[in-house]
């Protein structure tokens, strides 16, 4: 029998001056990993994992991701195939190359493609009320480590009134439908982040956390 790593991971949560950081920490030390808040690029160059959460304007937090000198720190993990990385809603949305929010807004263009608003309305012609709020599935379909230990389909809470749009869409491993079909998860080599809610998710944002300490017991 083979011995049970007793070591929880160290992952930075990277703190911008905005985020439900505290709810995002508790929901990680439930999947049994160690949290780590902070601002410090040193840090997030050096923990075992990278999550980027997100609750705020995608223009302010890219500002404060600059001025705190994160933004090359961040980069330097996800470009140089460096310690894995969890985008949780803007921490997705800030990947991509532009962002729509109060005006066009330049985001790290790690990934190619743009966030847009959700449209005012449904592909039937219904008015959709946005900004999206509740639970819906995602299905899962590609290649990468976190999905070995996701199941096919899962429920999830969003919140968001805009969406990524990649320009390669084989970088789309999780698809959910409000109004129309979206992008809810991408994935690159040591990238994955997701447009929902894991820690407000119960028992599956446990399941989605769970494969994250898994994946970064295996890297």
């Amino acid at each position: 029998m083979s011995p049970v790593n007793l070591r929880r991971p160290k992952i930075a949560l990277v703190d911008y001056g905005a985020g439900n950081l505290r709810s995002v920490a508790k929901a990680l030390e439930r999947s049994r990993m160690e949290p780590v808040i902070t601002g410090d690029p040193a840090v997030v160059r050096s923990a075992d994992g990278v999550l980027l959460p997100g609750v705020g304007a995608f223009r302010d937090a890219v500002r404060s991701l600059t001025e705190a000198g994160l933004v090359d720190a961040i980069r330097d993990v996800t470009e140089n195939h460096g310690r894995p990385y969890l985008g949780i809603c803007f921490g997705l949305q800030l990947l991509f190359d532009e962002g729509e929010e109060h005006g066009r807004t330049a985001g790290l263009g790690i990934l190619a493609g743009k966030v847009r608003r959700f449209p005012e309305k449904d592909e039937s012609g219904h008015p959709l009320r946005v900004p999206h709020i509740g639970w819906n599935e995602v299905r899962y379909a590609g290649e990468h480590p976190m999905l070995e230990a996701l199941p096919e389909r899962d429920i999830y809470y969003f919140v968001h009134g805009y969406r990524p749009e990649p320009e390669d869409e084989s970088l789309i491993v999780g698809r959910a439908n409000y109004g129309g079909e979206f992008a809810a998860a991408v994935a690159r080599d040591n990238i994955f982040a997701v447009q929902f809610h894991p820690e407000k998710s119960q028992s599956a944002g446990k399941r989605l956390l769970d494969a994250y300490r898994a994946w970064l017991e295996g890297a």
